[in-house]
């Protein structure tokens, strides 16, 4: 079995494949400040938790934004797991050409996400990724990674406009049942909501001229069904496209 890790700002998502098959996930939070042992304690009370016996992993992937958090993965994988992880970034074989100014610069989820994306539905495409900052990655009919955007994510954008203003509240992030919200909670979502799909939208239409072709456009991350749900310019909703992309590369590597 390989066990995918992918490091977010906001959540670490977890996956259990048995040859290409998703047999579990499990989404936690990031906490920098978690030991080795917290990490291997909580990695092994999931497993006990499903029935899975630790020792049938044989194979560890790892993709973090976060890099502190990667020494103390690393190192619980080697203690409890007995395993050297394969961790996403330069001098791992993707197959897939880089064409930034800095191919350094691109985050790891970000080419996890385009490898996968490009490997499931093929080129051209748009990857928009929904975590705590939104991405849009496209790919190439031929399969290089071009470049893309990135911008706040929604729930950064709800808390940000909570802490900044005096007498705005914190509320739960759902679709208002109209646009013109007839109090402050109501008008709060409707401005969220409304807003980053109209975002979402305008990017990808923009994207789509300028490149003048028609893209496929795949999005994931935490929020992707709500948004999936909302848009007619998204094709696909694939919420663990990075779990399959860290399980290419790792067959890419192997």
């Amino acid at each position: 079995m390989l066990m995918a890790i992918d490091v977010g700002n906001s959540h670490i998502v977890l996956g259990i494949f048995k040859d290409e098959q998703l047999l579990y996930n499990w989404r936690l939070s990031t906490k920098i400040d978690r030991t080795v042992d917290e990490y291997g304690l909580l990695w092994r009370n999931l497993f006990l938790h499903n029935g899975l016996d630790y020792h049938e992993i044989n194979a560890i992937v790892i993709s973090s934004v976060v890099p502190p958090v990667m020494p103390t993965l690393e190192n619980m994988a080697r203690q409890y797991f007995q395993l050297e992880p394969l961790v996403v970034g330069p001098g791992v074989k993707t197959g897939m050409p880089i064409l930034y100014d800095n191919p350094r610069e691109v985050g790891a989820d970000r080419i996890v996400n385009a490898v996968a994306g490009f490997e499931l539905y093929g080129g051209p495409l748009l990857i928009i990724d929904l975590g705590t900052a939104t991405t849009f990655c496209v790919v190439s009919a031929r399969g290089e990674y071009l470049g893309g955007a990135i911008t706040v994510g929604i729930d950064v954008a709800m808390e940000a406009l909570f802490q900044k203003t005096a007498k705005l509240p914190r509320i739960e992030l759902v679709k208002p049942a109209k646009v013109v919200g007839r109090n402050t909670v109501g008008s709060m979502q409707s401005g969220l909501v409304y807003g980053f799909i109209g975002q979402i939208e305008g990017i990808i239409q923009r994207i789509k001229e300028e490149l003048n072709e028609e893209l496929f456009v795949v999005v994931t991350g935490g929020m992707s069904k709500f948004i999936a749900s909302e848009s007619k310019l998204i094709d696909k909703e694939d919420p663990y496209l990075t779990l399959e992309g860290l399980r290419i590369i790792y067959n890419r590597n192997r």
